[in-house]
């Protein structure tokens, strides 16, 4: 067999692997989005798959139409995009400054930094600790304990000490600050990288539902992941209505025998799942120059 034989029929089993990988991912959606727009009593004898037998918007009525999800998804917006935006000012920041070779202590501190990401004190002393502190059952629960991420640190640390440093010199020998040349030079050169970490970080505040788990017992606070996790162990769909009055108003509109419990479910997760969906198409190419320049300046 010769070598162009064996190089199309490599490709041909890739090409087909990447399909299958395909439709592995993308069945999933397709499955949620056709029981969110069929009918609940009527997806319930089975037979949906890939799109709605009798359509409907009810479903995605009651879940925008109840407030505790309105107000969820107001959480995870918010803590979204505080924790984005936090986050990458520290990441920036630390990664500025232990990127200097003359930087007192800078061995000992980026050594700190590693055995904080390779250790971990644990749940229970977490706890402890966001107890004392005063974070439990505030909004800032979900901002503070990942306001520092050790990987993005040393990730962007590895992009700025590849910065050519003859441009930090000329901006030194022509008179600018530190802040000067973090937010001329580095920051403008560095925008790939941060969209990269950017969309990471993003991706984790907004599907992060444990912190509102175990550690909010407030309603008014809880993410729409953490409420999702509490409605996908709900057992009758008053626990997704939240009032006697929602159920009698639906009712007064013949909805209420549209849907099910798993036909909300499922809009609930779409509704949860589009928006961080809808980000990655205007940050892909800052997201692959980013982890590209990442492996080779790593």
């Amino acid at each position: 067999m010769s070598t162009l034989s064996k190089e199309k029929i490599s490709q041909s089993i890739i090409v087909i692997l990447l399909l299958l990988l395909c439709v592995s991912v993308i069945y999933p959606f397709m499955y949620m989005l056709a029981i969110s727009l069929n009918v609940g009593s009527d997806a319930a004898k089975g037979g949906v798959y890939l799109w709605p037998r009798a359509f409907t918007l009810d479903n995605y009525k009651v879940v925008i139409g109840n407030s505790v999800i309105r107000h969820a998804y107001l959480i995870t917006i918010a803590r979204t995009l505080v924790g984005t935006f936090i986050g990458m000012l520290v990441t920036l920041l630390a990664a500025y400054g232990l990127s200097y070779n003359l930087m007192p202590f800078r061995g000992a501190l980026l050594t700190y930094v590693l055995i904080t990401m390779l250790f971990s004190g644990g749940l229970i002393p977490l706890f402890i600790q966001l107890y004392h502190l005063n974070l439990l059952n505030s909004f800032w629960v979900y901002i503070v304990p990942s306001a520092f991420s050790a990987w993005n640190m040393f990730v962007m640390l590895k992009f700025i000490q590849g910065i050519p440093w003859a441009l930090i010199e000329s901006a030194e020998m022509d008179g600018a600050t530190p802040f000067r040349i973090l937010f001329s030079v580095i920051l403008p050169l560095s925008k790939p990288m941060l969209a990269a970490l950017s969309l990471f970080t993003a991706v984790g505040h907004w599907n992060d539902w444990f912190s509102g788990a175990f550690y909010v017992t407030d309603q008014n606070l809880i993410p729409v992941q953490t409420f999702l996790q509490q409605l996908l162990s709900a057992s009758d769909l008053s626990a997704v209505l939240g009032s006697n009055s929602n159920i009698e108003q639906l009712a007064r509109g013949s909805m209420l025998s549209n849907v099910t419990l798993m036909s909300v479910k499922m809009a609930t997760v779409m509704v949860s799942a589009l928006p961080i969906l809808c980000v990655y198409p205007f940050l892909q190419k800052y997201f692959v120059k980013g982890v590209l320049i990442g492996s080779v300046k790593g």
